[in-house]
């Protein structure tokens, strides 16, 4: 038993090891200097610098790491204030009350998570051209008022229907009106699963490269994504251990955020129909 238990521990560490194995070597070279990040492998630094964390902050001289930091906090927050607030709306329409058309609806609007991004690119493209929203941050913030995210409403919808109908009865009874129903019985217990749904586009549009890229054109509305791409300059030498020190420092903030809202998260992702 004791043996069983040793090679157990033993295979688990190892299996830590080799999925932490990025993030590592990530947080090694940032603090290697550049020559040393071509040179060796060792996850040990010979001598610890901060020199990629200095120049890379710095930027390109013109734009600073600071501004593509506050630019994607300008885009993220809305963004994910207003998908969840949307979604929560459309899911319990969905889930509590009875309209014509709403199986149908229900499904065309399911359906939308198998339409390929590629399909809709140029059309939307094109209306947020016309609307004259290039190169602004409302191609992100205005859909994600008006519910764009089918999954999330999918996840709350499944949650919300978990939830006894008694409980809106009851509320019923001692004078709630459907709104209050919403915000004052169903929102708290819905905790994990709103949680769960801004954890996921937190990351998602934390991460946005492709869209940044496509809606974004002036340097100094650039997010993270776009300005670490800035940051290799392939026409000169490239200065990785900025690059990569920037890197480590941009993911900083949705993982600890991530691993603070941990428990809600998995709980969330359990309770609403999605665990594998």
């Amino acid at each position: 038993m004791r043996h069983k238990k040793i090679f157990t521990y033993t295979l688990l560490i190892l299996f830590t090891f080799i999925m932490m194995s990025p993030l590592l070597i990530l947080i090694s070279n940032a603090f290697k200097d550049n020559q040393e990040i071509l040179s060796s492998f060792s996850l040990i630094p010979k001598s610890f610098t901060l020199e990629g964390f200095i120049n890379g902050w710095k930027g390109n001289g013109q734009v600073s790491f600071s501004t593509f930091y506050l630019n994607t906090f300008k885009v993220v927050t809305p963004t994910v204030l207003c998908t969840i607030v949307s979604s929560l709306f459309v899911a319990y329409g969905f889930a509590r009350f009875q309209f014509p058309f709403k199986k149908t609806l229900f499904i065309i609007l399911i359906s939308t998570l198998m339409l390929p991004n590629a399909v809709v690119m140029v059309p939307r493209y094109l209306l947020f051209k016309n609307l004259g929203w290039i190169d602004s941050y409302r191609v992100f913030i205005v859909p994600a008022a008006f519910a764009t995210k089918p999954f999330f409403v999918f996840m709350l919808v499944q949650f919300i229907r978990s939830i006894p109908r008694d409980l809106d009865e009851a509320a019923k009874i001692d004078g709630c009106n459907s709104f209050r129903i919403l915000t004052q019985i169903l929102v708290p217990i819905c905790k994990p699963a709103i949680i769960s749904a801004g954890l996921f586009e937190l990351i998602w549009s934390w991460n946005d490269f492709f869209n940044s890229l496509v809606y974004i054109n002036s340097v100094e509305k650039f997010t993270l994504p776009l300005g670490l791409r800035m940051s290799l300059d392939i026409t000169t030498q490239t200065n990785w251990n900025s690059v990569i020190a920037m890197s480590l420092v941009s993911i900083i903030p949705p993982t600890l955020i991530f691993f603070f809202l941990q428990k809600h998260f998995v709980e969330g992702v359990s309770t609403s129909g999605l665990k594998g």
